[in-house]
């Protein structure tokens, strides 16, 4: 097997290839989803040399569905806590055990460890969210060959680098899914807009691809709705550079917020911490990122304060993948990083990519005018640009002022 590292095609097109599943029976096991308990271990030893050969390939009826978290918990109302939940939905509907580990503590080799005794403990589907996983899958994926490894969110740049040689080669039990954060960012920026906000910020964390593209998305967004209102919008744009706010952040979006900023994409882990502080001192808004972060920053700071997310579908991607292993079909998506976005005009449920359901929709932006937009942009009546590769955002309509790092 070609010890190869992930690579991304990167399409430019909007539409992502992977069609959803429908419904199916439930699998004729009788191992049923075990009380979830939470599993941890001292770190493992190196596997023997035989316990490759002796790790359980999943059937249709005999697979058994372990998640590991990354170095968060289930509770985090963030990417543990999105997959625990779709992972054991999924195990209780059709009559699948399932189980998760969380790790001890924020390291490769902790990560490792918990693979290694979810494998020993008979589990021969492993789910893993989040970039933080890249070290463990080159360090496993070869260790286990019949294991099949879903992960979500582990990006040819999370395990290449600027070195990535987009040659599109990968493990061969191991499936990746990556998103196309230009279109939530676009949904975010229009509907921001549309409500009514004509004063807007991004807050990125670092400067990686996956931020860079949720914003460029952002402001094609906010310019687009900008031209057909006819209105005077300005976005402030600026990365943090870290994934996680801090006083020097925080002073920034007190300036950008009590300059006038209405509303801010923080993007980027825990930066939204500092949008929130500074919003909360003037009656400012947030918009959240990755998955439905309403309960998180409004039981924060202050109830209403968040008025979307731009989400990545892991649950539909999840369902997706535990589905086709189930149904035998794991060798459409083995050996794969596929780059998911929107499938549906109609069922917002089967997209890979969308806005949150706790969104606060308004006159200027109702539930069926996003619901107008998603089909329009399923259907190439918008189109959103994924390109990255300028140093910062433009816009036709809307004023940019970018800042650049702040740290």
């Amino acid at each position: 097997m070609k010890k190869k590292l992930f690579a991304v095609l990167m399409a430019a097109t909007m539409v992502s290839s992977l069609v959803a599943c429908g419904d199916t029976a439930p699998a004729t096991t009788t191992d049923t989803a075990e009380t979830q308990t939470e599993q941890t271990a001292e770190p493992a030893a190196e596997p023997a040399a035989d316990t490759a050969a002796e790790a359980p390939a999943a059937e249709a009826t005999d697979m058994r569905v372990a998640m590991v978290t990354d170095y968060g918990d289930i509770t985090d109302q963030s990417f543990n806590q999105s997959t625990y939940e779709a992972c054991k939905a999924f195990g209780e509907a059709n009559g699948v055990d399932f189980t998760y580990y969380k790790p001890e503590g924020d390291s490769d080799a902790e990560r490792e460890a918990m693979i290694d005794k979810a494998v020993a403990d008979g589990y021969n589907v492993i789910v893993m969210p989040g970039y933080a996983f890249a070290g463990a899958i080159k360090d496993t994926a070869d260790t286990y060959p019949d294991v099949k490894f879903v992960a979500l969110d582990v990006s040819e740049y999370d395990l290449e680098g600027d070195s990535s040689d987009f040659n599109n080669e990968t493990f061969a039990n191991v499936f990746s899914a990556v998103y196309q954060e230009e279109l939530p960012g676009y949904m975010a920026g229009y509907a921001a807009v549309k409500m009514g906000y004509t004063k807007l910020g991004f807050l990125g964390g670092m400067a990686v691809p996956a931020v860079i593209r949720y914003g460029y998305g952002f402001v094609q967004g906010a310019d687009a709705a900008a031209a057909e209102l006819g209105a005077d919008v300005e976005i402030n744009y600026a990365y943090g550079n870290q994934f996680y706010g801090d006083a020097d952040i925080t002073a920034a979006m007190d300036t950008w917020y009590q300059g006038g900023t209405e509303v801010v994409f923080a993007c980027g882990g825990g930066i939204f911490t500092s949008a929130g502080e500074a919003a909360a001192k003037v009656g400012g808004k947030v918009i959240g990122v990755d998955v439905d972060q309403a309960k998180t920053i409004d039981g924060m700071f202050e109830s209403g304060m968040t008025v979307t997310s731009a989400m990545k579908g892991l649950q539909a991607t999840v369902n997706t993948l535990l589905t086709a292993i189930k149904d035998g079909s794991w060798d459409s998506y083995a050996g794969k990083i596929l780059n998911l976005g929107l499938v549906s005009a109609d069922d917002m449920s089967l997209n890979y990519v969308g806005l949150a359901d706790s969104t606060i929709w308004t006159d200027g932006f109702t539930e069926a005018d996003y619901k107008q937009l998603v089909a329009d942009m399923v259907n190439g009546k918008v189109t959103v640009s994924n390109d990255s590769s300028a140093e910062q955002p433009s816009a036709t309509t809307a004023k940019i002022n970018f800042q650049g790092n702040i740290k």
